[in-house]
């Protein structure tokens, strides 16, 4: 599957308005299923969609009428998917807050089939042509896209509120891959906050950190807006709202930022590696450590693993999560635990007598575990290297689609000199 986005431009300010009472009918939609099932035992996703009939239905509710019969299963969808993963959730004894299912107030987004909406011959303009009647809109995309796909692989389309404007993201069923030459190269990487990772051969790349970047700018931006906010009042002045939508194009930007920066980093590894190993850290357990919690959600490490796997995928490469434990204590060379604090930058073996840059040490002890897993599953003894359970929910399937004596290269290769 392949997600396209475009602007939704030169539409009237009622058009966007009536955009705005969509994506609130889907909210009210998906809140009424939810409740529905907690007033009614054993429901299944069948009831759901048969309930999103019974609120069209209803005359006290008649604004769920206007709304696409399609859209309202897509709402129906959103609530099974809480409701399912509450399920899961409880039946795995390792997750301590299972997640029960909370009803939205502050919904973005309403999402058609293939009613509801249609495009332009030329893939330049789009009308909505459900009870809301929102109309033409303009299509604005970078790069042209939609016009090389027919309205056949059109699955789904989604209306986007965002801070600076009306997205639409098609989902378009494509299966993308890309060519890819096959050289033996191997590479491990350490994800960190000084550089963002450095890899076995002792390359490193810069961590941008937007986010403290742009931290003056926002913190003068979210003063005003607090002073424009008045305490007790129910309505707030347009000042305060103009105010609002500056604060939020500015963190628009900096996630921006991050994406673009994660999306180029990330092929550029894949392009010229034939394997990659990282490790598969716990984001959201590091980031309870308040002193480095901003640190670490500005280095944006899980929106780069996503990007490395999803680009690993389509290149046809192997690609390994592998536990971090020790990476950083053990020597690459002797295997000798050296233990360090945050602040030791440089690893020195006593044994070996082996220096090196501590973000080095682990990245070499990565890669080592990597071809260590790629080896017991070419041996038939270890079982299946595990890959990273955060970032594709894939159970690495796709990761060892290649010959076998291209994987038993890999191994031999073995980790790069210091």
């Amino acid at each position: 599957m392949l997600v396209v986005e475009a602007k939704l431009k030169n539409g009237t300010p009622e058009q966007y308005s009536r955009l705005d009472e969509a994506i609130l009918t889907a909210q009210f939609i998906r809140n009424k299923c939810v409740r529905y099932w907690i007033d009614n035992k054993g429901t299944t996703r069948n009831d759901l969609q048969k309930h999103c009939s019974v609120l069209a239905s209803d005359k006290t509710t008649p604004w769920a009428n206007k709304l696409n019969s399609q859209a309202r299963q897509s709402s129906a969808d959103r609530a099974w998917a809480s409701i399912s993963r509450f399920y899961a959730n409880c039946r795995n004894p390792s997750i301590k807050k299972k997640g029960f299912p909370k009803f939205k107030k502050h919904t973005r987004s309403v999402e058609y089939k293939v009613t509801g909406y249609k495009l332009s011959d030329d893939r330049r303009k789009i009308t909505f042509t459900d009870g809301f009647k929102a109309g033409k809109f303009d299509l604005w995309c970078s790069n042209k896209t939609l016009v090389y796909y027919s309205e056949q692989q059109i699955k789904r389309v989604r209306v986007v509120k965002q801070a600076d404007g009306y997205y639409c993201q098609f989902l378009i069923d494509y299966d993308r891959e890309e060519k890819h030459e096959f050289t033996g190269s191997v590479v491990g990487i350490d994800l960190g906050l000084k550089e963002f990772y450095t890899d076995s051969y002792g390359n490193t790349v810069e961590n941008p950190r937007y986010l403290r970047k742009s931290e003056k700018r926002l913190k003068k931006a979210t003063r005003r807006l607090s002073k424009r906010f008045c305490k007790g009042k129910k309505k707030q002045s347009n000042n305060y709202h103009k105010q609002r939508k500056k604060v939020a194009k500015l963190h628009l930007k900096v996630s921006r930022q991050r994406k673009d920066k994660a999306i180029k980093d990330a092929l550029a590894l894949v392009q010229s590696h034939d394997l990659v190993v990282y490790e598969a850290l716990l984001v959201s357990n590091m980031v309870k450590n308040h002193k480095l919690a901003k640190s670490i959600s500005d280095a944006s490490w899980y929106q780069f693993t996503i990007w490395v796997n999803y680009f690993a995928k389509i290149h046809r490469i192997t690609c390994i999560a592998v536990p971090p434990h020790f990476t950083t204590i053990d020597c690459s060379v002797c295997g000798t635990k050296v233990e360090k604090t945050l602040s030791t930058r440089t690893h020195q073996c006593p044994s070996c007598e082996t220096v090196l840059d501590r973000d080095h040490n682990a990245a070499r002890n990565i890669l080592s575990k990597g071809l260590k897993q790629l080896g017991a599953y070419l041996n038939g003894s270890g079982g299946h290297p595990q890959t990273d359970p955060n970032a594709c929910q894939e159970s690495g399937l796709w990761v060892f689609n290649r010959d076998v004596e291209h994987l038993s290269c890999l191994v031999e290769t073995g980790i790069p000199d210091a």
